[in-house]
């Protein structure tokens, strides 16, 4: 019995986090029913299904997302009233809000999420019974539910941002780590055409992972911003590491897809074949260093005898690579001796990465994650100033001769 209710337990444990934000949705719509009732009668159901929808597992990406909920849910609203009033409550109503919250959402850039939620909250104000005061009455619900889910956010979560970017970070390199070993191994063993292709199965699954590295290094530094400098300074650094491991696990698939294609077009030399191992054990030995030193300081940089250690293996392979090739190219084609050259090249990239020595990571802008991800995708006041200036355009030329008379003073 105590074996089982210690099993019990750990399947609760394992999947903490996901409670977690679970009880804390379950949490925010319950209250967001009360609170909407005070607030306004009958006004419980809509506010629920707002937090509901709009709790997030960070209070960065809830605030963005009831902010874009609001926007768009007004928007809405205003054209389900114009259709109600002209066209009464129906098919052509409904289909008019439903394109114009759509097309409201894309113009507004209010993100992925928003663009899905913001229909269903417009068809909850104009639903059964709506008129101007019930629709107004709801569009206040809508308020209080984006609200409370935004307070509620603040508990969805365990760590801060800059603490599960740090876990995801030091998790995607471990999982570098152990796929580098496995590679490292097979070379040493003389490894088959279906055991590299298990690498490049393997490998494409981490950079999957790349969109989730960007878009929390993006919501720690973001959420920084409203933290003392030294705060806001950590995350810059957790940005760039994260910008670092993405550039690792690039060349970690470049490696398994290059050694699929060696072992594809004949292999080489079991002595060729057990140096690059080592020097990818070499490299995972350094990836998994990494990842135990940045979990206990996250702040300092990758010892520098770990990197020059891998580069040194390189450059010696390197030599040993062109001196075989120039004696016989028969035992080692062109093709072959390139495919090689391009695993040390990855391999020098990751040291490069590790120790961040490259002006790569931090001299050439990078985007600011995947924009399917995004809330909000472009700021409110650059939007305002985006639709200033087309406004302007379209007024006549006198008038914005008067206009700019007006501003020179």
């Amino acid at each position: 019995m105590k074996e089982q209710f210690r099993q019990l337990f750990q399947q609760f444990a394992v999947r903490r986090y996901w409670i977690q934000q679970l009880v804390v949705t379950a949490f925010a719509a319950a209250v967001a029913w009360q609170v909407g009732d005070i607030v306004l009668k009958n006004g419980g159901v809509v506010a629920a299904i707002v937090a509901s929808l709009t709790v997030r597992s960070s209070l960065h990406k809830s605030t963005r997302e009831g902010l874009a909920q609001i926007v768009g849910s007004t928007v809405g609203a205003g054209a389900a009233l114009a259709a109600l009033h002209f066209f009464g409550l129906g098919v052509i109503t409904v289909g008019i809000t439903v394109l114009i919250s759509l097309v409201a959402a894309r113009v507004l850039h209010l993100g992925e999420v928003a663009t899905i939620n913001v229909p269903v909250t417009a068809l909850i104000v104009i639903g059964p019974g709506a008129n101007e005061i019930n629709a107004s009455n709801r569009l206040i619900s809508t308020i209080v539910g984006a609200l409370i889910a935004i307070a509620a956010s603040t508990f969805a979560h365990p760590k801060t941002p800059a603490g599960r970017t740090i876990d995801r970070i030091g998790s995607l390199t471990d999982r570098c780590s152990v796929l580098m070993v496995q590679m490292a191994e097979g070379l040493v063993e003389d490894y088959s055409l279906d055991r590299s292709g298990r690498w490049l199965a393997r490998a494409r699954l981490l950079v999957e992972e790349i969109p989730s590295i960007r878009n929390q290094a993006v919501e720690a530094r973001a959420f920084a911003k409203w933290l003392p400098p030294s705060r806001s300074e950590r995350a810059e650094i957790l940005y760039l590491r994260g910008i670092a491991l993405e550039h690792t696990i690039i060349q970690v698939r470049a490696t398994a897809r290059t050694l699929y294609d060696v072992r594809l077009y004949g292999g080489v030399s079991l002595g060729l074949s057990q140096a690059l191992g080592s020097l990818l054990s070499s490299v995972s030995y350094a990836l998994s260093v990494s990842a135990e030193e940045f979990r206990f300081n996250p702040y300092k940089g990758v010892k520098d005898p770990l990197t020059s250690e891998i580069r040194s293996l390189a450059n010696s392979l390197t030599r040993r690579i062109m001196d075989e090739g120039a004696r016989d190219r028969e035992v080692l084609p062109t093709a072959q001796l390139a495919r090689l050259m391009a695993v040390i090249s990855s391999v020098l990239i990751i040291a490069d990465s590790m120790d961040q020595s490259s002006p790569s990571i931090y001299q050439v802008p990078t985007p600011l994650g995947s924009t399917g991800q995004q809330i909000l995708t472009v700021s409110p006041l650059e939007q305002a100033r985006t639709w200033q200036t087309r406004a302007y355009r379209l007024l006549p030329g006198p008038v914005r001769k008067l206009i700019d008379l007006i501003a020179k003073y």
